[in-house]
């Protein structure tokens, strides 16, 4: 199956899909040490985002989310791609700043809801190019 959507940072990448369950704030929310779910109030809890192809709901606002991952991309702990429901400039930013520090990259894509409903949790998928993903 393969669904396109905008790509707000291209790349390309594969892992398996990881589906949040609700929103998230990075900051307080995910452990850049350990790139593990933090916040034992989110469903999500103690899930492993690293290597992932992270599909994110909603993120619940902090604009220090972008340093949290920042640092998860400098201690290798990020995860493969993030695939958002709704855009997220704060997030695209930590990555892009990641780059221009050369910590590395990874894609990070705008799905609309239709599109994002369709993709499950625990599957292997990859992005492509500018927007693509396709589950495997």
């Amino acid at each position: 199956m393969d669904m396109t959507g905008r790509a707000l940072i291209a790349g390309e990448a594969s892992g398996t899909t990881l589906l949040l369950r609700s929103p998230i704030s990075f900051w307080g929310g995910v452990d850049p040490h350990t790139g593990r779910i933090s916040d034992p109030r989110h469903p999500n809890y103690d899930d492993c985002i690293t290597d992932r192809i992270l599909i994110i709901p909603a993120t619940a606002g902090s604009s220090s989310s972008s340093a949290i991952m920042l640092e998860l991309l400098r201690n290798g702990l990020a995860p493969a791609a993030l695939l958002l429901v709704r855009h997220d400039g704060i997030l695209a930013l930590g990555v892009l700043v990641a780059r221009e520090l050369g910590y590395g990259t990874i894609p990070v894509i705008e799905l609309s809801p239709e599109i994002s409903g369709l993709l499950p949790d625990g599957v292997a998928a990859r992005v492509k190019g500018t927007g693509s993903v396709e589950i495997l």
